[in-house]
């Protein structure tokens, strides 16, 4: 074989007259007799080779008419312009064509079982069965490229900043962070296990410890959760972590990166500070942790406003210590009733009673499903609080004030994309602070860690971890990018009896504490300093920038939905031979 002079999508109209070797993959091939025209394919583009019977050695158009659909082949030929009638402005090389010489096939290929294009829709399960036979669409390609461009660029930032990118293991030890730990038997000891990491969290903070200062890493992480469009078993993220720090300073570097990556990737300037809310602001201005600030129709508590309104609904509400909130959708005041009931059945998913809705009408009369109910002028005050007029439409639910905070909060985001709200091209970010320390978990029936439970609490709210933990608050903080929690870090517990006071507070016993953290409880007693990082899911980031509906786009080979890569056919069983040296026995269900 001769060597390869140049890549497909790189031959232009400088080329032209030039004698080239190109490899790849054949897109089609169009014989019209004397003349066989093929679209030769490889990772950057597409160049269309002409194959002409009168003047080529008979072997090679013999070669030629021969190929079919990804026959991996070598062209020899002259680079010359098309004819002004000819040119293909859909392509790059659409203004030139290479005269071939001579056609050698290095691999033929069976019909392949997908459609190895763009623009053609195939069942995901066949796309991920043959997922290397997809990875071959130019959109694939670029998707991959650009991932590697956005590690590129976090690199290329971070390591301006004094930072010092350090592995943590990979086999480690099984601590609860939230989720489920995938477990891998250790063969010397059977009955014990290794864990793989959810997080390089402790061994980051042991890196405090160590004085190594500043940190980060490009980071495989895994957590056996069920699967969704932005959840996969396995993941990669930015990691870091300093000393001596505030979050402010965190939050300064998070965003230095952020806006190289935006402006050397995709080219967007990214403002010099992102905007803040607190936990609490953000819940009850747009019922989300994770708000998207692309569009307003922000949530009112009108609790005050509804009072002595003589509506059962909210006034039963009101003596149990619950809220009523709304918003007002404006110019959506043409839903049908049966968009209106849709968006009733949609918010009591998110477990509240009901959805109350109101359309004020040009002659002054209300079409509402409550406004009978009303005493009085109730209804126009309401109206009034809520600046909705003729046209508009206002949402109003009563329930427990987090659970009415969420279920609108989800309305509002239904609303934006519904009535078109959201400019797509937009990028907001934001910091969302002040996080709850812990939450109630229901099922549990303890208290649980909302972020993690190394996790520091704000200074003036130590006091009240005795008298009232669930008010505390974390120095915790999200990045947001248009709706989508990007990361979140805190500044850490640095102190042994601040650490073993958490533990029990999340329901870990001193006993049970110290055989799952005792070489952290200790390693704290040895002058750690104070510390705190962030990390941010690289996945998550290039699904946002390239547009991308499902994490599994954006990485080169995705398992389902389910956990399963169909590819290797793969979780699998092995044989009795390995479960006997690792002394496993499985139980069958029943």
């Amino acid at each position: 074989m001769n060597k390869r002079t140049h890549y497909c999508g790189e031959i232009t109209r400088e080329h032209a007259g030039k004698n080239v070797v190109l490899k790849g993959w054949v897109q089609r091939s169009r014989n019209l007799g004397g003349l066989i025209f093929i679209q030769l394919r490889d990772r950057s583009g597409i160049v269309q080779a002409v194959a002409d019977g009168t003047r080529m050695e008979a072997e090679h158009f013999k070669t030629a008419e021969s190929l079919r659909g990804e026959y991996v082949v070598e062209i020899l030929g002259t680079v010359r312009m098309r004819g002004a009638d000819a040119v293909n402005p859909q392509m790059k090389t659409g203004e030139i064509e290479v005269y071939a010489d001579a056609v050698t096939v290095i691999n033929a290929s069976k019909t392949p079982p997908i459609y190895i294009e763009d623009g053609v829709s195939e069942q995901e399960a066949v796309r991920l069965k043959y997922r290397y036979l997809d990875l071959r669409r130019p959109s694939v390609q670029n998707i991959l490229r650009l991932r590697y461009r956005v590690m590129k660029s976090i690199r290329d930032c971070i390591d301006t900043q004094g930072f010092i990118e350090v592995e943590t293991p990979i086999l480690t030890k099984s601590t609860p962070e939230g989720a489920r730990d995938y477990l891998v038997p250790y063969r010397q000891k059977p009955g014990l296990f290794y864990a793989l990491p959810q997080s390089p969290q402790i061994y980051k903070q042991l890196l405090m410890v160590g004085g190594i200062d500043r940190y980060y890493q490009i980071a495989r992480c895994f957590r056996d959760e069920d699967g969704r469009a932005d959840r996969q078993a396995e993941f990669t993220q930015f990691d870091m972590e300093m000393s001596f720090v505030e979050p402010e300073q965190i939050q300064s570097v998070i965003e230095a990166v952020f806006r190289h990556v935006f402006k050397t990737v995709v080219g967007v300037d990214l403002a010099l500070l992102f905007p803040r809310l607190t936990w609490r602001e953000a819940m009850n201005r747009y019922g989300s942790d994770k708000p998207d600030l692309r569009f307003g129709m922000e949530l009112s508590d009108v609790s005050e406003t509804v009072k002595g309104c003589g509506f059962t609904v909210f006034e039963n509400a009101l003596a149990n210590g619950q809220i009523v909130c709304a918003i007002c959708a404006k110019a959506a005041g043409d839903l049908s009733r049966k968009q209106l009931d849709a968006l009733a059945e949609f918010v009591k998913t998110y477990h509240v009673k009901g959805l109350a809705w109101a359309i004020p009408q040009e002659d002054g009369s209300v079409r509402s499903s409550f406004a009978k109910a009303m005493h009085g002028d109730s209804m126009e005050k309401l109206l009034s609080a809520m600046d909705c007029g003729a046209g508009d439409a206002l949402f109003v639910i009563a329930d427990q004030k987090h659970t009415a905070l969420t279920a609108m909060g989800q309305l509002r985001l239904k609303l934006g994309h519904e009535l078109n709200l959201i400019d797509e091209k937009q990028y907001n970010l934001l910091w969302i602070t002040e996080f709850p320390l812990v939450s109630w978990d229901e099922e549990a029936q303890r208290y649980v860690a909302e972020h993690h439970p190394f996790t520091s609490v704000m200074d003036e709210d130590i006091a009240l971890m005795e008298t009232d933990i669930g008010a505390v608050r974390a120095k915790a903080y999200d990045l947001v990018l248009n709706g989508v929690e990007m990361g979140s870090g805190s500044i850490r517990i640095h102190r042994s009896d601040l650490q073993a006071r958490m533990f029990e507070t999340i329901g870990l016993t001193p006993e049970e504490a110290q055989v799952k953290f005792g070489f952290l409880l200790e390693a704290f007693q040895y002058g750690t300093p104070p510390h705190g990082g962030f990390a941010f899911g690289i996945d998550r980031l290039v699904m946002v920038l390239c547009g991308a509906e499902s994490l599994r786009e954006v990485l080169a080979f995705p398992k389902s939905q389910a956990g399963v890569d169909m590819m290797m056919d793969t979780p699998s069983a092995v044989s009795d031979d390995q479960l006997d040296m690792l002394k496993l026995k499985i139980q069958k269900s029943l």
